[in-house]
């Protein structure tokens, strides 16, 4: 299993930690600050899901007039999983 920390930009969260398990799958997600509410949602919706499935749904999603949101930010976590 592999674990990663990612420092947000641009929301109002400021770290994204989770881990990636053994057949690639996104485990145990917390964000660090933010809507704590819908954040907890995001985290219980992705359990168990496959970063490429999660990217498609989120990647680009804005928060209101911000260039980015926690879900975009999730995505760009998710694109720096080294190997």
């Amino acid at each position: 299993m592999k674990h990663i920390t990612y420092q947000t930009q641009g929301t109002c969260s400021k770290q994204i930690d989770f881990d990636i398990d053994d057949d690639g799958r996104i485990r145990n997600l917390q964000f660090l600050g933010g809507c704590h509410g819908n954040l907890q949602g995001i985290s219980q919706l992705v359990n168990g899901m496959r970063p490429e499935d999660v990217k498609q749904r989120l990647d680009g999603i804005r928060c209101g007039y911000k260039n980015t949101s926690c879900p975009d930010q999730l995505c760009r976590a998710l694109d720096n999983i080294p190997s």
